[in-house]
């Protein structure tokens, strides 16, 4: 399982468009600026207190989000998946004695494996 920062950040990329301008950029400078509260409050001129509703509003949101879609959840799923199929792949070349047109076919499938995952 992710910790809090990582599940957060996902939820922010997944669905991070659909929070206010205002929660976006509050967001957006605690969490990849890495500037404290205090300093997001005199950026907006409003309280330390208000930065940190906006921000724990802005995570309920998320939360609600993946609880309705289930897209971090699925990307998860997809991408312990693909992880899987990879493992296998090496397997097969590396216990096998397989032919070269076999092997090439394998490694062309982990090449689009390899593609996915960037």
């Amino acid at each position: 399982m992710f910790d809090k920062i990582t599940k957060t950040s996902l939820l922010h990329d997944f669905y991070g468009q659909l929070l206010t301008d205002r929660q976006q950029q509050v967001m957006k400078l605690y969490h990849e600026e890495n500037l404290s509260l205090s300093e997001i409050a005199r950026e907006f001129g409003i309280s330390r207190q208000g930065v940190h509703d906006t921000l724990k509003s802005a995570e309920k949101t998320l939360t609600g989000y993946e609880t309705k879609l289930g897209l971090v959840e699925k990307f998860k799923k997809t991408e312990g998946a693909v992880k899987e199929i990879d493992d296998i792949i090496d397997r097969i070349i590396s216990e096998n004695n397989i032919d070269k047109a076999s092997k090439n076919k394998l490694n062309n499938i982990k090449k689009i494996i390899d593609e996915i995952n960037e």
